[in-house]
């Protein structure tokens, strides 16, 4: 296994399962087709054709888009054809910088084929031994990626919050960062990828984030999702994504993206181009 596995990983889909999700002309998600019978019975909110699946034209505004999907969602979650709602409402658009068409149940984002945001924040200290880096691991009773090993502070992107609002919140939550601290989080860009998975498509983008935190400072979890926090060399990081999938699958590409902005991977490896280049497909 390498890093280009971590990557590839990442990026493995196959279209043919799956027929376009549309507002009007829009592409917003792709739609697996067995998912797509499941959505004939609402035969009130989807037009379920051979070739792609759109709302109802006289669905005509946010709002009633909005409604018409809460609707669908909450009664495929009480059918057990999706997870448990998460309550956290993510935006369906045609593209990450458009207005949203409607809001939709973070647990069926992927089940829709949706594009959607997260930020992650690489933290690390400078000691004498070099770059290390805080690792935390997910409890164990999280409904997605329980146990795996996760960012310092890592979480999806919802509506009404601008990224810095999140950013905050997420820091308070996860990792007990103060304001004044997290304000001095970097930004340095965002890894894109597009992978399939049990629910359906995930066409996403993540924000990334290095913070620098000085060495006495041990983050601490708040709101339960995180069971244990562990500084890291950055060698022993590298090596577990390389040579695992012991993170959760879209930390490893922030992971990678990290070593490369920090030299930590040479330009004359021989996957370096393919790597810099798998980052942002």
């Amino acid at each position: 296994m390498s890093l280009l596995d971590r990557i590839r990983e990442c990026n493995s889909f196959d279209l043919s399962k799956f027929r376009p999700f549309k507002v009007g002309d829009r592409r917003i998600g792709w739609i697996r087709h067995a998912f797509a019978g499941r959505l004939a019975d609402f035969h009130k909110v989807f037009a379920i054709g051979k070739e792609d699946v759109a709302l109802l034209p006289e669905l005509s505004d946010y709002d009633a888009r909005s409604a018409a999907i809460a609707e669908v969602v909450a009664t495929l979650a009480e059918k057990g054809d999706i997870p448990a709602l998460r309550n956290e409402l993510y935006g369906a658009a045609e593209g990450f910088a458009d207005e949203p068409l409607f809001a939709i149940d973070r647990a069926a984002v992927s089940y829709f084929g949706i594009g959607a945001r997260g930020l992650h924040v690489n933290g690390y200290v400078r000691t004498d031994e070099g770059l290390k880096m805080w690792v935390g691991r997910r409890a164990e009773h999280r409904q997605m990626y329980p146990g795996m090993l996760d960012q310092m502070v890592a979480g999806g992107q919802p509506l009404g919050l601008t990224i810095a609002e999140n950013l905050r919140k997420e820091a308070q939550e996860e990792a007990s960062i103060p304001e004044e601290l997290i304000d001095k989080a970097v930004p340095v860009g965002a890894i894109t990828y597009c992978c399939e998975g049990e629910g359906g498509i995930k066409p996403d983008i993540q924000y990334c984030f290095d913070l620098e935190v000085p060495a006495d400072f041990e983050p601490k979890n708040r709101d339960g999702e995180i069971s244990e926090f562990e500084l890291w060399s950055i060698d022993r990081v590298a090596e577990v994504v390389a040579s695992s999938q012991r993170f959760k699958f879209n930390c490893n590409l922030v992971i990678i993206d990290f070593l490369v902005r920090h030299g930590y991977l040479a330009p004359d490896d021989p996957d370096y181009v393919a790597i810099v280049r798998g980052l942002r497909q």
